[in-house]
């Protein structure tokens, strides 16, 4: 399953040189992965409600092609990889009117999460804590080639 999350650059998220600041992307990839758990069925505010928050544990990023203020960025977002403990996604951040597959993204990327309490922010097993969420997990998993 692949979620598709379309963003319009706004002037505050470019640098002096009208591009895309990089950190930035880290604020598309968020935005993507919690629209994609919202499509899955779990959104994020009710991941909290039931006592659980998903930090990032790793994050990665290469660039492209440069977006510029105005341009709608389309982040594809995907589940890679998927533990009881932790969950990979991957990105890819095109410039609307690109193709998927046949143009270079603008940027690729990946991040890992895991579930923690609220309350103590200890790990915890989704598998155990959120069965219908892990299940989900899987069954919307593309494993990378």
């Amino acid at each position: 399953m692949v979620g598709e999350t379309r963003i319009k650059v706004r002037y505050a998220e470019t640098d002096k040189m009208g591009v895309v600041y990089h950190a930035n992307y880290l604020l598309y990839f968020e935005e993507a992965r919690t629209a994609f758990l919202e499509k899955l069925g779990f959104p994020y505010a009710k991941l909290e409600e039931a006592g659980f928050m998903s930090p990032v544990l790793d994050v990665q990023l290469s660039y492209g092609e440069s977006l510029t203020y105005g341009d709608v960025a389309v982040v594809r977002a995907k589940v890679t990889k998927v533990t009881p403990v932790k969950t990979t996604y991957t990105y890819e951040v095109y410039k609307e009117g690109q193709t998927p597959g046949v143009d270079r993204p603008c940027v690729t990327g990946a991040s890992v999460h895991c579930l923690v309490r609220s309350d103590d922010f200890r790990p915890v097993s989704q598998k155990k804590v959120a069965p219908d969420l892990y299940e989900a997990y899987q069954k919307a998993c593309e494993t990378e080639e």
